[in-house]
């Protein structure tokens, strides 16, 4: 066998190990009952064998895959009901991004004083915004890509870790079931989802937009969905497929040094993490005095996690996922586009 073959084999090999440690961790955690444990457990088995020095691999096509799954599923639930209702929370969404500036301001603020961040590290690292799009941010203004990936790697691994746990004691699951649109599954209508939802992820990842392989597909399933047309719903063990795959991904982008880095750093990102949880939870009580959403609905769509985690919990739990992903996604359009003109205008003002 030539070199190219054994490498094959080899990351052939550590693909297959991923996906095995991944999926008997979601089995273990759905015999444990634990909150979300297709995407909980295949998180917590390879984030712990990763840092144990296991040399599996996640593929970036898993992770799309499971993106995919999650855009899809989301777009499903957009029916012209359901989208009046969310025109009825504009102005608790439009809270919620400001909320999340807010979020930035202050997480800069606690890097800045008690870790040797700089500026404009402290700043990407902050901005409650998409891991690979505040990078990619960071990168084009000279800030250090790793602690802004270590940092955003942090915060979505205690919201996914905490929120469902906390949500499960809270007893609050069912409270809005929202129901998509599509009911049964058709074969060549779920054909035609499959092929017309992949196209619009590639199209969004052609275009250079953030979270392609969410929003493409979400964006094609709710137009479908809001003009009637019900090409099929997708078969039950999909959306577990694609919870497995997000937690397989997120799992796979820690290192044995992971925690040995930057201690100070990774401790602050923490705490920071849970204070903005905590004010989300209250912000969120706030907010359902103004909206007819109930509380644990508006405390998801404010809490500083990402779309597809957020809106995986939402749907699982059963609390409003069309209202839940109005907010994540607004906030993320609002956090992408915002985040680099602040940090310019802040950092002339710094100069």
């Amino acid at each position: 066998m030539n070199v190219d073959g054994i490498v094959r084999r080899n990351m052939l090999l550590r693909v297959a190990g991923g996906l095995s440690i991944a999926s008997v961790g979601a089995l273990l955690a759905v015999w444990a009952q634990l909150p979300l444990p297709w995407m909980l457990g295949a998180l917590l088995a390879t984030a712990a064998t990763r840092i144990a020095g296991v040399g599996t691999a996640c593929p970036r096509p898993a992770r799309n895959g499971g993106q995919w799954v999650i855009g899809t599923s989301l777009g499903l639930y957009f029916t012209p009901q359901v989208v009046e209702h969310i025109g009825g929370n504009a102005g608790p969404i439009i809270v919620g991004m400001v909320f999340a500036l807010g979020l930035a301001f202050m997480g800069t603020a606690m890097l800045r004083r008690y870790t040797d961040a700089d500026f404009k590290t402290a700043w990407f690292a902050s901005a409650i915004g998409g891991a690979s799009e505040m990078a990619s941010l960071a990168e084009r203004h000279g800030a250090r890509i790793d602690r802004v990936a270590t940092a955003h790697s942090v915060r979505v691994l205690l919201v996914v870790i905490t929120v469902p746990f906390i949500f499960q004691w809270w007893g609050v699951a069912g409270l809005d079931p929202t129901v998509p649109g599509p009911q049964r599954v058709h074969g060549s209508g779920l054909a035609a989802l499959v092929l017309l939802t992949c196209l619009g992820g590639l199209a969004f990842m052609k275009l250079r937009l953030p979270n392609p392989w969410v929003l493409g597909p979400m964006v094609v399933a709710m137009l479908l969905t809001v003009f009637g047309i019900e090409l099929s719903a997708l078969p039950d063990y999909v959306p577990k497929a694609g919870q497995l795959l997000i937690g397989w991904s997120l799992g796979d982008r820690y290192r044995p040094d992971f925690f040995r880095a930057a201690p100070r750093f990774i401790a602050v990102v923490a705490a920071f993490t849970l204070g903005a949880l905590v004010l989300a939870f209250g912000l969120g009580a706030l907010l359902s005095y103004w909206s007819a959403a109930p509380a644990p609905t508006l405390i998801l769509g404010t809490t500083p996690g990402g779309i597809a985690e957020m809106a995986i919990t939402a749907k699982v739990l059963q609390l409003g996922v069309p209202v839940v992903t109005a907010f994540h996604v607004t906030r993320m359009v609002f956090v992408v586009t915002a985040t680099g003109p602040i940090y310019a205008v802040l950092a002339r003002r710094q100069a």
